[in-house]
């Protein structure tokens, strides 16, 4: 036999190959867009525009939530609600937090 087989050939040729792409995917992959803010970059846009509710007007945990959707209102906009209110006009979390759907 004069050289290696077709199979190892192939595994060399995978073996050299495999990490560029990885490499130029994994910075492909860091350098998109993906809707996170970047630290120190520009914060993105909010979608919901109403004001969160007053956290005095509940109690107990209600109140606690709705002090922290006033503290953060931009990660809380970011994320998609879990109880699937989008029918009722919701853009994200937040926006439970605006008409007291969130104390229910």
């Amino acid at each position: 036999m004069t050289g290696p087989s077709r199979c190892r050939r192939r595994a060399l040729w995978t073996l050299a190959v495999a990490p560029i792409l990885l490499t130029g995917g994994g910075f492909a992959w860091l350098k998109s867009p993906r809707g996170e803010p970047v630290a120190g970059g520009p914060s993105p846009t909010r979608r919901e525009t109403r004001p969160t509710l007053e956290p005095a007007l509940y109690t107990g945990k209600a109140r606690r939530a709705h002090e922290v959707a006033r503290e953060i209102p931009e990660v809380l906009d970011q994320l998609r609600c879990y109880c699937h209110c989008e029918g009722i006009g919701h853009v994200s979390l937040l926006s439970c937090y605006t008409d007291g759907h969130a104390a229910t």
